[in-house]
């Protein structure tokens, strides 16, 4: 897991994106075990308070489930990990558009910007 952490946001939410999508490409599957808090604390190269209260954020949104004695456990409820995914594509469109419409760009020209590019891939940088 990267740890090199962005500024604008807090470095737990960092931690939790980085977790939620790797549970919702199946790379981390229903009912698997998280790292311990301090195994993920060393690989991030952050406090394990940190690593506690990314993991208590992932439970409050119901993503994840600590099991006294046990270790944190990706919910089984497949519903929940559906519901995470559409949640985190929706999050993207917003913050396209959003920036799409900061370059003054209409929706037609946003929707042949992206067809064009998903036609002929990255274009040279400038």
């Amino acid at each position: 897991m990267a740890s090199d952490f962005s500024s604008s946001k807090p470095i737990y939410r960092q931690i939790a994106e980085q977790l939620f999508k790797k549970i919702v490409r199946l790379e981390m599957k229903p009912g698997e075990k998280l790292p311990s808090v301090r195994d993920l604390a060393v690989e991030t190269k952050v406090n394990p308070n940190t690593i506690q209260r990314t993991y208590a954020e992932m439970e409050r949104m119901g993503v994840v489930e600590m099991r006294r004695g046990q270790g944190t456990f990706v919910v089984e409820k497949t519903d929940m990990i559906d519901e995470l995914k559409q949640k985190m594509r929706t999050d993207v469109i917003r913050q396209f558009v959003r920036n799409m419409e900061e370059l003054g760009l209409s929706k037609q020209e946003m929707l042949s910007e992206l067809d064009r590019y998903l036609q002929e891939g990255e274009p040279n940088e400038y």
